[in-house]
């Protein structure tokens, strides 16, 4: 078969590979059509078993596939049966469940929407950050059990945002956007990335620590690395301990990055708060005492893109097809060199 290069004019063949309801969540009419414009695409239903007979067929005249949540690995087994295979676009954030070693090795191009994904992450993030430093959430419970008003002055200096003091934990797409959220507010923020020297740090908007002095002087962490096998565990039971009293723990990250046994004990003890879209595992097993605290926060791994967020990842993902397809390349790449630094 003839390849089909970005830049020769031939239209390239495309397949969609994920979960059928993720696609259906994530790619509407509009995307579909804006896909045809691009592609020729693989006829429906889309791939999630690269196995079947229907898939080898499919693969076999494939240039690029677009993928998303659920896409199966794309292991050597697999690209044997894709042999014209030069792309992959994702619609959401990490590769690591699909793109394999033998992916990088065959030189297949990799982009994702990451990018796009964390905008709604960074936002929960700055929303809990504001809710827990205003003790809303504390303060709607009360206000539901007593079905009255206390004193509506809260002269206690715990309370509020006035020049509390941030601690972000990772500057990755993430954190770095949660850094740029917190400008318009009167908050000091304190940034951990071993990658990062002072003066990156000072244009990103923080001031660069180590790890045990952003556990020790923040209001709220909110943790933003990658789970990997030098971070799992990476917020342990020492740092946890050496939280302020009633200081708050925002993840979004990855459950196994926080030493999850301190971290329930220090909230069922009451010396600090806690806000986790992501536990370890997902879900929490139904007697787990964090389901009942409440110091916690727990929330279904909802802080990425949903509803109208989606439309994010499919446009972000459909302007990388159209660089690709003309030839000016992906503008989100994922570099296998930099997988060490990625979610």
């Amino acid at each position: 078969m003839t390849e089909q290069p970005p830049g020769s004019g031939l239209r390239p063949r495309a397949a969609l590979a994920m979960h059928p309801d993720v696609a259906s969540a994530v790619l509407d009419a509009e995307s579909h059509a804006a896909l045809a414009a691009l592609c020729d695409p693989a006829p429906l239903p889309v791939l999630d078993d690269f196995t079947t007979p229907r898939a080898r067929t499919v693969l076999a005249d494939v240039d690029l596939l677009v993928t998303g949540w659920g896409c199966p690995p794309l292991d050597a087994e697999a690209l044997r049966a894709a042999p014209r295979l030069r792309a992959v676009v994702h619609t959401a954030g990490s590769v690591r469940g699909h793109v394999t070693d033998a992916c990088w090795e065959r030189g297949i191009e990799v982009s994702s929407a990451a990018a796009a994904n964390a905008v709604p992450v960074a936002e929960y993030t700055l929303a809990m950050i504001l809710l827990t430093g205003k003790r809303v959430l504390e303060s709607a419970r009360d206000y539901r059990d007593a079905r009255a008003r206390h004193a509506w002055l809260r002269p206690d200096r715990s309370t509020g945002n006035h020049r509390r003091t941030v601690g972000i934990l990772s500057a990755s797409l993430i954190g770095r956007r949660v850094i740029d959220l917190l400008r318009p507010h009167d908050i000091d923020v304190l940034l951990h990335d071993p990658y990062v020297d002072e003066e990156g740090a000072a244009e990103l908007g923080a001031r660069l620590v180590e790890l045990p002095e952003l556990f020790r002087r923040s209001d709220t962490v909110s943790v933003h690395t990658p789970l990997l096998p030098e971070t799992r565990g990476l917020v342990g039971r020492a740092l946890i301990d050496s939280m302020r009293p009633d200081a708050v723990l925002v993840n979004t990250a990855r459950g196994a990055v926080v030493d999850q046994e301190a971290l329930t004990e220090a909230v069922l003890a009451g010396r600090i708060r806690a806000v986790l879209d992501v536990t370890e595992p997902e879900v929490l097993p139904p007697g787990h005492p964090l389901w009942n605290c409440e110091n916690v926060l727990l929330t279904p791994h909802l802080a990425g893109s949903q509803g109208n967020e989606l439309r994010r990842l499919a446009d972000l993902a459909l302007a990388e097809i159209r660089r690709w397809t003309t030839g000016d390349g992906f503008l989100h790449p994922v570099r296998r060199e930099r997988l060490a630094f990625l979610a």
